[in-house]
C-alpha cells in the first residue's frame, strides 16, 4: 500500500476520525466525514500499518470496516487516516518471478517492488466491445482431458471434487504439463493456502525452471477474512496488467475459489446479515461473478484459467458450486468412487463436460473417438449392477466385448504425475493428443482385446504394449 509507519502518516494522509469499537476483524469508526463504500482506510501502532475496508455506512458519523490485518494492539480512539483510494497494489514487469501478498509486498524475502505504478483491485471487467472468444485447444499432455473435455485456450476450466481426491494435484500438474507449450506468463492465486502448500508449490516452481515467468499471490489461511476475500480479486489484477500493459497470454490458476465464496460469508456475517441459502450470504451469486467476469481474453491477449473449487460433503448441487459453475466452460468432476477404484485422475468421465466438445470446434476424428470412449464407459456403468450380481458371462457377446473394452479404456485414461513422482516411485509421463488419439481409437476396433487390463494401467501411451 505504500503506507509509512505512524510518526509519519499524517504527512500522507487525511485524519479522517478515530476507532469506536473493534469486535474481531470487524472496527468501527467515528469519522469527520464519509469515506466512499470500499475505501481503504489505514492507521498505526508500533510502526505496524493497518489497514481498513469501508463496508457498511451506519449512520452520517460512523462505518463499519474489515481490517485486512490482525486485529491484536487495536483500541478504541486510534487516530484512522484516509489512503485516499481503495485497496490498489503496486504493479511492474519485475513482479514475475515474485511471491507477493494481497498489498503487493513481497512473501520471498525479497525487496519490494520498485514502481510508481498502481492499480486498483476492485476495477471493471473489459469492455465488451475489446473482448475476444475463446480460440484452440490448449494441450495438457493429460490424456483424459486431451481426448474427452480439452482446455480452451482463452476459456474457464474448473476443477471440481471434495477434500482429498487430488484437485491441487491436478491443478499443480497442469501448470508443470503446460511448461513446455505456454508462452506466456502464469499467475497463480491462492486463496486461504495451507503455508507448507504455498511453500511446496513455491519451490516445485523453481525446480521446474518456470517461477521466472509466474507471479505467486497468497492469501493464507490464517488471515483476516478480508484478505482471503480479496486475494483473487488482486491476482486477476496481475493477470490483466500482463494482458492489458505488457500484451502477453496468461494463465490463471487459483486454488480454491470456494475458500473465497467461504471468506465472503465470514464477512457477511460479521456484517450482521441475514444469511440466505443454506447459510451463505444473500449477495453470492454477485460476488463470484465480480471475480469472474474479470477473467476474460481481450484484443491485447488471453487469460486461460484453471481454478480448483472445493465441493462440500460432495455435494455438486450446493449453491456455491452452482454460482461458480454458471461461468466456466470446461467442467472436470474429480469423485470418490474413481479414487476408490485407483483411478487416478480420479476424473469422471460422464459427469466432466466441455461447452465446446463440438464436432466443428474438435474436428470429425476427434469428435467420433471421444464419443467412442464416453459410449463404452456409459454402456460399462450401465452393467456394472448386473456384473456384480450375475457376471460377466451372462451378458450378451456385444455385451461382453464393450464391457472388456471399457474396463481397458478406463485403466488408459489413468497417469503418472511428474509432480507425484516423488512419493510414487513412478516417473511421470506426459502423451500428446496425437498418440492418445491413435491409441482409443485402437481401443475401440479391438485392437488390445488380447492385451491384459494391467498392461494399460498408469502408463503413458500403447506403443509396445501388445510385444
Amino acid at each position: 500500500m505504500g503506507l509509512r509507519p505512524e510518526g509519519t502518516l499524517h504527512d500522507d494522509h487525511d485524519a479522517i476520525g478515530v476507532i469506536a469499537k473493534v469486535r474481531g476483524p470487524v472496527v468501527d469508526i467515528s469519522c469527520d466525514r464519509l469515506p466512499p463504500m470500499h475505501q481503504a482506510l489505514c492507521s498505526a501502532i508500533d510502526h505496524e500499518t493497518y489497514i481498513f475496508e469501508v463496508y457498511q455506512h451506519l449512520d452520517e458519523r460512523h462505518v463499519r470496516a474489515i481490517t485486512l490485518h490482525r486485529t491484536s494492539g487495536l483500541r478504541r480512539g486510534m487516530p484512522v487516516f484516509d489512503t485516499g483510494a481503495p485497496v490498489h497494489v503496486p504493479v511492474a514487469p519485475d513482479c514475475l518471478g515474485r511471491v507477493l501478498n494481497v498489498f503487493g509486498e513481497p512473501l520471498d524475502g525479497g525487496p519490494p517492488l520498485a514502481t510508481r505504478e498502481f492499480r486498483n483491485i476492485l476495477a471493471k471487467p473489459a469492455p465488451l466491445h475489446e473482448t475476444k472468444p475463446v480460440s484452440g485447444i490448449l494441450e495438457t499432455g493429460i490424456k483424459v482431458m486431451d481426448l474427452l473435455f480439452p482446455f480452451i485456450r482463452g476459456g474457464k476450466t474448473g476443477l471440481f471434487g471434495g477434500a482429498g481426491i487430488g484437485k491441487t494435484v491436478l491443478l499443480t500438474e497442469f501448470m508443470h504439463a503446460i511448461v513446455a507449450l505456454h508462452r506466456g506468463v502464469s499467475v497463480f492465486a491462492g486463496v486461504g493456502e495451507r503455508i507448507r502448500e504455498g511453500h511446496e508449490l513455491w519451490h516445485e516452481m523453481q525446480k521446474a525452471g518456470v517461477m521466472p515467468q509466474t507471479t505467486l499471490i497468497f492469501g493464507q489461511m490464517d488471515e483476516s477474512p478480508g484478505v482471503r476475500f480479496r486475494v483473487g480479486l488482486a491476482a486477476v489484477t496481475y493477470a490483466e496488467y500482463f494482458r492489458d500493459t505488457l500484451q502477453k497470454d496468461v494463465l490463471f490458476l487459483m486454488d480454491n475459489v470456494f475458500r473465497f465464496v467461504q471468506a465472503g460469508s465470514e464477512i457477511s456475517g460479521l456484517l450482521g446479515r441475514m444469511p440466505a441459502t443454506v447459510g451463505y450470504q444473500p449477495t453470492l451469486m454477485t460476488e463470484v461473478a465480480e471475480l469472474e467476469e474479470r477473467i476474460i481474453s481481450t484484443t491485447k491477449g488471453a487469460i486461460t484459467s484453471v481454478q480448483a473449487v472445493y465441493v462440500p460433503a460432495d455435494d455438486m448441487t450446493d449453491p456455491a458450486v452452482s454460482g461458480i459453475l454458471n461461468h466456466l466452460d470446461t467442467l472436470v468432476i474429480l469423485t470418490r468412487a474413481q479414487a476408490s477404484k485407483g483411478i487416478y485422475p480420479a476424473v469422471d468421465p460422464l459427469q466432466s463436460t466441455s461447452k465446446l466438445m463440438d464436432r466443428h470446434f474438435l474436428g470429425d476424428r476427434h469428435y467420433r473417438i471421444a464419443e467412442g470412449v464416453r459410449e463404452h464407459l456409459a454402456r460399462y456403468r450401465e452393467l456394472e449392477d448386473i456384473l456384480t450380481m450375475l457376471g460377466i458371462g451372462e451378458l450378451s457377446e456385444t455385451d461382453r466385448r464393450i464391457v472388456v473394452r471399457a474396463r481397458k479404456l478406463q485403466r488408459y485414461l489413468t497417469q503418472p504425475f511428474h509432480v507425484t513422482a516423488e512419493l510414487t516411485g513412478i516417473q511421470g509421463v506426459s502423451v500428446p493428443l496425437a498418440d492418445t488419439l491413435l491409441d482409443c481409437e485402437a481401443f475401440l476396433r479391438g485392437e488390445f482385446d488380447e492385451v491384459p487390463e494391467d498392461r494399460c494401467y498408469m502408463r503413458g501411451s500403447m506403443k509396445g504394449a501388445q510385444a
